[in-house]
C-alpha cells in the first residue's frame, strides 16, 4: 500500500486545540458585540465635518490634542488632498459656529488657519450605510458559498463559509472589545479579509482534493496534513509579505487608513490561522470521504459474453 511522505507538522492532530481557541475568540467577540456593541464612526452615526487650510503642513497629532483638550470629543483628523488641507471629524451635533470655534482654537497656537467648510453628516445616511454594508457582507458570503460548492463540493462550501464567518466575527469582535472606531474603511477591510481568506482557503482545498485523488489510503487526517504542509510555505510567504506592507501602512499611512490597516492586520493573521486549521478541520467535522470526490465505478449488470 502506498503511503504518504513524512509530514512536518501534525496540524489535524491539534485541531481540537485550534477549535478551542477559535471557539473562545468567537465567544468573546459575540459577548462583546452584545454588551459593548461597535464604536461606530462618523460615517455611521452622523456628526460634523470641518475642513481647514494651513499655510504650512501641521502636525495632525497636535491638531487632535488641541481639539480634544477643549470641548470636542471623538476627534478624527486627517489630511485631505494636500498636506496643508486638514479634514476634522467631530462626533457631535452641528451648529453654525462650530467651524469658527475650531479655527479659533487652532489659531491660538500661532498657526495661520483658514476655514474652508463646515457641514453636518446626518444619522440617516449612517443608518443607510450600515444596512447596505451588512447586506453586502451577507451577499458576499452567499456568493462565496455558491462558488465553492460549484468549484469543489458542497461539504467544501460549508467549511469555507464557516471559516469566513469565523474570520469576520473575530475581526469585528476585536474592534468591539477594544472600542476601536468602526467606519467605512474598516468595512472595506472586512470585504478584503473575506477575499484574502477565501484565496488561502481555496489553495488549501485544491491541494486537499488533489491529494485525496492521488493517495491510496483512507486516513483523512493524514491526507489533510500532507496537503497543508505542501501549501504551508506559500501560505506563510504570502501572509508574511502582506503583513510587512500592512505594518508600513499602519506606521506611515496616517490617520485616514489607520483603522483600515489594523482591521487588515487582524484579518490576515486570523485568516491564515483559519485556512490552516479551521477550514481544513471542518471538512473532517462534516465527514468528507474519498467517495465524495471520486464516484464509485458502475459495475456491469451482466457478464460480457465470450466471442466465438
Amino acid at each position: 500500500m502506498k503511503t504518504l511522505i513524512n509530514r512536518q507538522f501534525d496540524f489535524m492532530g491539534k485541531r481540537r486545540i485550534a477549535f478551542a481557541i477559535s471557539g473562545a475568540l468567537i465567544l468573546v467577540s459575540i459577548v462583546s458585540l452584545l454588551f459593548q456593541q461597535l464604536n461606530l464612526g462618523l460615517d455611521f452615526t452622523g456628526g460634523t465635518l470641518v475642513e481647514v487650510r494651513y499655510a504650512v503642513a501641521p502636525s495632525l497629532e497636535a491638531v487632535r490634542q488641541t481639539l480634544e483638550g477643549a470641548e470636542f470629543r471623538d476627534v478624527s483628523v486627517q489630511t485631505f488632498g494636500a498636506s496643508t488641507e486638514v479634514l476634522i471629524r467631530l462626533q457631535q451635533a452641528f451648529d453654525a459656529q462650530v467651524g469658527d470655534r475650531v479655527v479659533a482654537l487652532l489659531r491660538d497656537g500661532g498657526e495661520s488657519v483658514e476655514l474652508v467648510r463646515a457641514e453636518f453628516v446626518g444619522a440617516q445616511v449612517g443608518e443607510q450605510l450600515r444596512d447596505q454594508s451588512g447586506l453586502g457582507l451577507l451577499v458576499a458570503l452567499g456568493i462565496v458559498m455558491l462558488y465553492v460548492a460549484f468549484r469543489f463540493q458542497y461539504k467544501f462550501a460549508i467549511g469555507a463559509l464557516l471559516a469566513l464567518m469565523h474570520d469576520v466575527i473575530i475581526v469585528v469582535g476585536i474592534f468591539s472589545l477594544f472600542q476601536l472606531d468602526f467606519d467605512l474603511t474598516v468595512l472595506a477591510a472586512l470585504l478584503a479579509v473575506i477575499g484574502y481568506s477565501l484565496n488561502d482557503t481555496i489553495v488549501v482545498y485544491d491541494r486537499i482534493r488533489e491529494t485525496i485523488r492521488k493517495s491510496r489510503i483512507d486516513d483523512m487526517p493524514a491526507i489533510f496534513n500532507e496537503a497543508i504542509n505542501m501549501t504551508l510555505s506559500r501560505t506563510l510567504a504570502t501572509s508574511g509579505t502582506t503583513l510587512l506592507v500592512l505594518m508600513a501602512l499602519l506606521l506611515l499611512g496616517g490617520d485616514m487608513i489607520h483603522q483600515f490597516s489594523i482591521a487588515l492586520i487582524i484579518g490576515v493573521v486570523v485568516g491564515t490561522f483559519s485556512s490552516i486549521y479551521v477550514a481544513a478541520a471542518l471538512l473532517l467535522a462534516v465527514h468528507l470521504q474519498r467517495e465524495d470526490l471520486i464516484p464509485a465505478k458502475k459495475e456491469d449488470a451482466e457478464a460480457e459474453e465470450e466471442l466465438p
